[in-house]
C-alpha cells in the first residue's frame, strides 16, 4: 500500500463511517500515515487537508481482545475529556470489524512531542527540562484526584486486591517466556509478595506512564495531552508514580536499546518526583521503593518476554539483539531498590 493508504488503514470505508457518523466532519478526501513509535496498538494520523484526527486500532493479524480493547482505551478519554487532565477529544468509537478489519477509535490530533530520551530532550536546556519533567509529576496528581464515580468510571477495574494480582500476572508473564537462568528475578518476586503495601484509595491509574507517552508543546512546554491509556484501570496510583520514578532513574549502561531520560541535563531527581508528587497529592509515599522495583520486576518480564521472542526468530528490527543483556540490569535495580528501601 501507498504511504497515504498504510496497511490496516482503509480510508475509503473510514470516509463513509465517519459521513455517516458524524457528518460535515470530514470535507476533503483522506489521507493517512501510521504513526511511528507505538508499542502495541497501531495509531494512524489521517486528515482531509483541513482537519486532523488520529485513529487507534490493534494489531494487524489475530490479537486477544482483552490486550487491545478500543471500547475501554476510548471510555476512559471520554470521561477524563471534560475534566482537567489532559486528553484527546474523543470523535467516534466504532466496533464493526467491517470497516478495518477490527475496532477502533478516532479522536482528534493533537500537536506536541514526546520526549523518549536524555538526547531529545538536551535541546530543550537544563531549565526546561526540569520544568516538564516536574509538570509531568503536577499532571499526575491531577489525574490521580479524579474522582472515578464523578467521571462514569466507578466500574473501570477491580481495586481490591489489585497488587496482588498485577504479581500475579507478571509472575505469569515471566513462566511463560523462562528459557534461560536469570539470578535473582525469583528473590525479586518473592521479596515483593512478601513485602506487599497497603494500598491507598484508588483512582484512575494509567498504567504506562512515562514521559513519552505524554505530548508536550506550547511556548510553556505544557502537557497537552496523556496518551496510550491502553494498560488503564482502578486501581493503586503509587504503581504510576514508582514506575515515573524507575524511567527517571540512570540506568548506567551507556548505548542501551531501552533508554530513560535521567541524563537529560536539569532532569529532576528521583527523590525531588516523589517528594513533589507527595506534597502536591497528600498521599503517604513512605512504601515508594516498593513500587519502584515493582516497575523494575515488570519491566525485566516485558524485555524477557521481548527477548525470548527474538531467540524464536519473531522479532525483527534494531536494538533486539541486546534486549536480553539488559534484563538482569533491571533485575539488580529492583533487588537494590528493595534493599534500600
Amino acid at each position: 500500500m501507498s504511504p497515504d493508504h498504510p496497511p490496516g488503514l482503509d480510508l475509503d470505508r473510514l470516509r463513509v463511517l465517519l459521513d455517516r457518523e458524524r457528518p460535515g466532519l470530514v470535507t476533503g478526501p483522506l489521507s493517512g500515515r501510521l504513526i511511528e513509535g507505538g508499542r502495541s496498538n497501531l495509531t494512524y494520523a489521517v486528515t482531509d487537508g483541513t482537519a486532523r484526527w488520529v485513529v487507534r486500532r490493534p494489531p494487524l493479524g489475530h490479537v486477544l481482545a482483552t490486550a487491545h480493547d478500543m471500547r475501554r482505551e476510548h471510555r476512559v478519554i471520554s470521561a477524563l475529556h471534560p475534566t482537567d487532565v489532559p486528553v484527546p477529544r474523543p470523535v467516534l468509537l466504532c466496533e464493526d470489524e467491517e470497516v478495518l478489519g477490527a475496532p477502533f477509535y478516532v479522536m482528534e490530533f493533537v500537536d506536541g512531542t514526546p520526549y523518549r530520551t536524555a538526547e531529545q530532550l538536551a535541546p530543550l536546556g537544563p531549565e526546561r527540562t526540569r520544568a516538564a519533567v516536574l509538570n509531568l509529576v503536577d499532571t499526575l496528581v491531577g489525574l490521580h484526584a479524579v474522582d472515578p464515580a464523578e467521571v462514569g468510571l466507578a466500574d473501570f477495574g477491580r481495586p481490591d486486591g489489585f497488587l496482588d494480582r498485577q504479581l500475579r500476572r507478571w509472575a505469569k508473564q515471566l513462566d511463560a517466556s523462562r528459557n534461560r537462568e536469570l539470578p535473582g528475578i525469583d528473590e525479586l518476586h518473592a521479596t515483593l509478595g512478601r513485602e506487599l503495601p497497603r494500598s491507598p484509595s484508588p483512582t484512575v491509574v494509567h498504567g504506562d506512564y512515562r514521559l513519552d507517552n505524554v505530548l508536550i508543546g506550547g511556548e510553556g512546554d505544557e502537557i497537552r495531552a496523556i496518551l496510550d491509556w491502553e494498560m488503564s484501570t482502578l486501581g493503586d496510583p503509587l504503581t504510576d508514580l514508582g514506575l515515573l520514578v524507575m524511567y527517571s532513574s540512570p540506568l548506567g549502561m551507556p548505548d542501551s536499546p531501552v533508554s530513560t531520560t535521567a541524563q537529560a541535563p536539569g532532569h529532576p531527581a528521583p527523590a525531588e518526583l516523589i517528594e513533589r508528587y507527595a506534597a502536591r497529592s497528600g498521599r503517604d509515599v513512605t512504601t515508594v521503593a516498593w513500587y519502584t522495583a515493582f516497575a523494575w520486576f515488570k519491566l525485566a518480564v516485558i524485555l524477557e518476554g521481548i527477548h525470548y521472542r527474538y531467540t524464536l526468530g519473531q522479532t525483527v528490527g534494531r536494538g533486539f539483539d541486546r534486549i536480553g543483556d539488559l534484563v538482569p540490569v533491571f533485575i539488580e535495580h529492583g533487588l537494590t531498590t528493595l534493599q534500600k528501601g
